[in-house]
């Protein structure tokens, strides 16, 4: 007969007091409780008694199935030394033979760390806690597990304690049971939810073909603890390991249920069902939950449970969670109930916010790009090695040749000559002007942002096919009516990318925005000194459109001179572009000509609106104009009449005796 699912098996818990013995021997150095608060363990335990889950004597239980207990045990040197160096053991070890001085001073001298005399007690329970919750599991005699232990584990390095942790728990009890349980363990998912990375278990596994090890933690570029770039994205394992470690480093703190979720649908739970674990540990720290001081993140009790929920259905079930970090002591215990609730079978709890932040999806984007070379499960592919073989160009540099090309024929515009330090195809044709940029005549001078692609993907292939892209460029347009009436015209496309001269081929970010702004203030403050400031123009219009508005707008305020000749400045900006203000220390009346001279169309969904909802937003914005959409094309296509109209009355005194630029002699 076929064996039945365990049905009515229960979900183990650890819990041993005596890890709360683990403490500062000088509190008062702190001035408060430290981070890693001795009662981190109790507030969850308290949480699953007072919820009935416990048969704790002090109490009586209501709850139909309560939490087996496992009992916590002593990890041994040679499970120990299985993971760090026999030096880290020696350390903690004798640390129960110090005194209070000695304790302090070397724990002042390591990593965030502090010693006591029972440290080496709590580190043994908090090791042989995790071994216990996962032979409880592969042994029959739970179904899951929850281990409510400390101190944590998921910093210890091989040969160094770090971060809070003494010895690393998780890796030190995977090794245990793969030893023990050969190969009914011989594939382990380590998954670190913890708001710090796991550097600790990323280098014990890392050339573990049979560990699969994925973290979720915040990163900041490298600059969130433990800090460096071991937990970016392209630390992916290597050797035999390649592709079993699986960083999805955020790239700021405040995420939240929907950012965790998208990663885990997106990306842990492909590669999880393609690995296909025997067990499934997790290294569960509460420090990305809502109200943490530390993580600074909102994931919710709910989310905790759905993550939960996911992970069982991998290896037939056989979930060990094991506590990491968390420092609210009410966020940790309701979080770990949620947990626990979850691991005893009952459903989750709802998602408030399923929206993912825009800084969410970029990480899972960029995530799935690289993780993509290793594991066929995953879409898109990374198109750089065929892109490279095949030379390929990116297409931005392409689509501003086509424009060149067009405005050429069509306008008769051509390139101006910009001096730059740094080789790149990508300021080719940057700036395109008509023959008679120097005349007497209105100058029309626009800086703007790339035009848009808009297309389908191919929804296997993620590849972009041409008969089903479009380009857009409002632009145009502007471009086309002030070439009808005569006005010189100078247009100047601010690239996202600058294509490097050796190209790689790979996926690239948009430019730095700060650096995109400084680069195009001097190519403004170049263009003005070499062509505009000597033309002999008899009107100056200047336009700024999304970003590159930002940039002109810094431009004008660092160059007094440019305001004698200006006339009229336009503005387009979009509901993801920022608003630049006109104001300057050193001149009260710089606002006053702002506003008299500027035509600023905003987006109606724009956070300027939402501040001024009660009055008129300041002069030093300029004169705004909520515009009613939000697309950047869309906005310069909705606009392009009243423009238009305005630029036309400035300069209805002023008639054109010399033929449009690119009109040909016949038609002049």
């Amino acid at each position: 007969m076929a064996h039945l699912p365990y049905s009515t098996s229960q979900t183990g818990l650890v819990y041993d007091v005596r890890m709360r013995f683990h403490v500062e021997v000088r509190p008062e150095v702190n001035q408060g409780v430290h981070p890693e608060d001795p009662r981190r363990i109790y507030a969850i335990y308290k949480e699953l008694v007072d919820a009935g889950l416990v048969d704790d004597p002090n109490t009586v239980s209501l709850a139909p199935s309560v939490l087996a207990r496992i009992p916590a045990r002593f990890v041994t040197k040679k499970e120990v030394c299985a993971v760090h160096s026999e030096r880290v053991w020696d350390l903690v070890i004798s640390l129960e033979h110090w005194d209070n001085d000695l304790l302090h001073e070397a724990g002042s001298n390591m990593d965030s760390i502090y010693l006591s005399k029972n440290t080496p007690m709590c580190a043994r329970l908090s090791a042989g806690g995790a071994i216990e919750a996962c032979r409880g599991i592969l042994n029959g005699h739970v179904k899951n597990a929850i281990a409510v232990i400390r101190p944590p584990g998921h910093h210890a390095e091989h040969n160094e304690p770090m971060g809070f942790c003494l010895f690393n728990n998780v890796p030190i009890a995977v090794k245990a049971c793969q030893k023990e349980f050969g190969d009914a363990c011989r594939k382990v998912l380590i998954l670190d939810w913890d708001v710090h990375h796991g550097n600790g278990v990323q280098q014990a596994f890392y050339k573990d073909p049979n560990v699969l090890y994925i973290s979720l933690h915040v990163h900041q570029g490298g600059k969130f603890y433990p800090a460096g770039p071991a937990g970016d994205h392209l630390h992916c394992g290597e050797g035999p390991g390649a592709g079993m470690n699986v960083n999805i480093p955020w790239r700021t703190a405040g995420m939240r249920d929907a950012d965790y979720l998208l990663a885990f649908q997106r990306i842990v739970m492909p590669i999880a069902q393609d690995f296909n674990p025997d067990l499934v540990v997790v290294s569960a720290g509460f420090d990305a939950a809502e109200g943490d001081m530390l993580g600074k993140c909102h994931v919710s009790p709910a989310g905790y449970g759905h993550m939960t929920r996911m992970l069982m259905s991998l290896a037939d079930g056989k979930i060990a969670v094991c506590l990491e970090g968390g420092y609210n002591l009410r966020s940790i215990a309701i979080s770990a109930l949620a947990v626990t609730r979850t691991l005893m079978g009952e459903p989750p709890g709802r998602i408030a916010n399923a929206v993912p932040t825009p800084s969410g999806v970029d990480t899972v984007e960029e995530v799935l790009r690289q993780q993509a070379k290793y594991w066929p499960c995953l879409f898109p592919r990374n198109p750089s090695e065929r892109t490279r073989e095949l030379k390929a160009e990116r297409l931005h540099d392409i689509v501003r040749d086509y424009q060149a090309a067009w405005l050429w024929e069509n306008l008769g515009m051509s390139s101006l000559f910009i001096a730059h330090s740094k080789a790149s195809r990508s300021f080719k044709n940057q700036v395109l002007a008509t023959p008679n940029h120097a005349e007497a005549r209105p100058l029309l001078v626009i800086f703007h942002d790339p035009p848009e692609l808009t297309g389908d993907t191919d929804p296997r292939t993620r590849e972009l096919q041409l008969h089903n892209t479009w380009l857009t460029d409002s632009v145009k347009q502007y471009l086309q009516w002030a070439v009808d009436q005569g006005f010189a015209v100078i247009d100047i496309n601010i690239p996202k990318h600058l294509t490097e001269v050796d190209d790689n081929h790979e996926y690239a970010e948009e430019a730095d925005a700060q650096q995109r702004i400084d680069e195009t203030e001097l190519l403004a403050k170049y263009l003005w000194e070499n062509y505009i400031e000597l033309s002999d123009a008899s009107h100056m219009f200047l336009m700024g459109v999304g970003q590159a508005y930002s940039s002109l707008i810094g431009f004008l305020k660092k160059n007094d001179r440019c305001r004698e000749r200006v006339d009229k400045i336009f503005g387009f900006i979009s509901d993801s572009c920022a608003l630049p203000s006109y104001r300057a220390t050193t001149d009260d009346f710089l606002d006053r000509w702002y506003k008299d001279k500027s035509k600023i169309f905003v987006a109606q969904n724009h956070y300027v609106w939402e501040r001024h909802k009660t009055k008129a937003p300041s002069r030093k914005w300029g004169s705004l104009q909520k515009s009613d959409g939000n697309d950047m094309q869309e906005m310069l296509s909705h606009h392009v009449k009243e423009v238009t109209g305005i630029l036309g009355v400035e300069v209805e005194h002023w008639q054109s005796d010399a033929p449009m630029a690119g009109a040909s002699e016949g038609e002049a």
